[in-house]
């Protein structure tokens, strides 16, 4: 086998360091009143997830600018590429149903039936890229409110603080 190197010249070199912000919450009583039901509707929605494969269930519940609340669950299929995340469940039924109405909060909660879920569950990549596009779609970014079963609740201003460099319409 050949190994081959290429040498370029580089004129100057940048490292740049990324970070977020992230606000953390001892449990779901510290929230404002607004983000508390917010969550409380995802875990309502977690409980009618399809999960019967892997046993763990999601809810999300996002809210709109209008106010409407919209939640989704995950639904799983035995042929897995086939089923589909809470967040995405949710955030398309809101496209579907209240077309360029900006989603304002999204609240996702993930329990198992194999174990306590003690620290909050953050979207999937696949996630992670549908709410960036819809970010992108509303022009306003999304706050993300993330808790497992107990324990810690996080808050992402943007999906930006998860995604930051998400692959965009800018490439294409």
């Amino acid at each position: 086998m050949r190994y081959h190197r290429v040498s370029t010249n580089v004129v100057s070199m940048h490292k740049q360091n990324l970070s977020f912000e992230l606000t953390i919450f001892d449990d779901l009583e510290e929230l404002p009143q607004d983000d508390k039901k917010l969550l409380l509707k995802a875990v309502e929605a977690r409980k009618n997830a399809y999960a019967p494969y892997s046993q763990f269930q999601v809810g999300a519940a996002l809210v709109l600018e209008n106010g409407a609340v919209v939640i989704g669950n995950n639904q799983e299929n035995a042929c897995y590429p086939s089923g589909l995340c809470a967040e995405r469940v949710a955030i398309y039924h809101a496209g579907a149903t209240y077309p360029g109405e900006r989603i304002k909060t999204i609240a996702i909660t993930a329990t198992s039936k194999k174990y306590i879920v003690d620290r909050p569950a953050a979207p999937c990549g696949n996630c992670r890229q549908s709410i960036s596009e819809y970010e992108l779609k509303q022009g306003a970014p999304i706050k993300i409110l993330m808790m497992g079963e107990t324990g810690k609740v996080l808050q992402c201003d943007s999906i930006a603080d998860l995604l930051p460099l998400a692959f965009n319409d800018s490439f294409l």
